[in-house]
């Protein structure tokens, strides 16, 4: 029996009740495991090379058909659209192919509008890596009095605006506690502690074959990366295999090639002749 995919209405009414998990995945392969672990929610985006995503929009409409049953959020790349209704047709595009939520770190009127769409809005505070400029690089965020209190004011204001939830980067979680308490959305954690609504955590970091900067807040659950290298050796080794067997002309085994009756090559050599 499938699992009933959770409505936005339904992870609503989780706030307070149950932790909800969330996982990034790259491929179909990554999602059709996610939801046959029973994962709330999953996470894809594409068109965003600048923060490791290279997939493309095709690629979305493959992992929503792997993981049916799963609330889907997924992104239009970064900075492809500046107003309004621009990020609705962005949102739409998505939610046209089976997407659940759309994520944007826009403004609270860019959220507003995409709230009177009926659009479920993800959107982010603390660390937000696509504004990592105006914040001094990729650090923790609301360590201080002063800038604590301009986190929970942010998160007030896209809770005001509509949003559905909010990913906490890099928050401390005692922070991370009161803006939870404060808002009506849903609060991700992803760095933030256990206070939260729910965690959040990227695939690669979580099966181990990030190549990349691993991330402080990650957590490590399986070593993929040694069994991706096992692969590739295995793959190059079937490769020169190949390689020796062509040049060796091996590939006259009668389990891997036809035959034809004497008698009719016999007459194919007397017609072949004539040619």
């Amino acid at each position: 029996m499938s699992k009933k995919k959770l409505t936005v209405y339904d992870m609503l009414q989780l706030k307070g009740k149950k932790q909800i998990h969330d996982v990034y995945v790259n491929n179909v392969e990554e999602a059709a495991a996610a939801e046959e672990a029973g994962i709330d929610m999953i996470v894809s985006a594409y068109g965003m090379p600048q923060h490791g995503i290279y997939g493309t929009f095709d690629d979305i409409k493959r992992i929503r058909e792997a993981a049916p049953n799963t609330h889907l959020m997924s992104a239009a790349p970064e900075r492809s659209f500046a107003t309004a209704d621009e990020a609705v047709r962005a949102a739409y595009k998505l939610l046209s192919i089976g997407c659940d939520s759309f994520y944007t770190n826009n403004s609270s009127e860019i959220i507003k509008a995409l709230k009177r769409e009926r659009v479920p809005v993800v959107s982010h505070v603390g660390l937000i890596p696509g504004h990592a400029n105006w914040i001094g690089g990729f650090r923790a965020i609301g360590k201080t009095a002063k800038e604590a209190i301009d986190v929970l004011e942010h998160a007030m204001e896209l809770d005001d605006a509509g949003a559905i939830a909010l990913e906490v980067e890099v928050v401390p979680s005692k922070i991370a506690e009161i803006i939870t308490k404060k808002v009506k959305l849903l609060t991700i954690s992803m760095g933030s502690g256990s206070l939260c609504d729910g965690q959040y955590l990227f695939s690669q970091d979580m099966l181990g074959y990030n190549t990349g900067h691993v991330p402080r807040h990650s957590k490590i659950y399986r070593n993929f990366k040694k069994e991706y290298d096992k692969l590739h050796n295995e793959r190059v080794a079937a490769y020169k295999e190949f390689v020796n067997d062509t040049e060796n002309k091996k590939f006259d085994d009668p389990k891997i090639t036809v035959s034809i009756d004497d008698r009719e090559y016999d007459q194919f050599l007397k017609l072949s002749d004539k040619i």
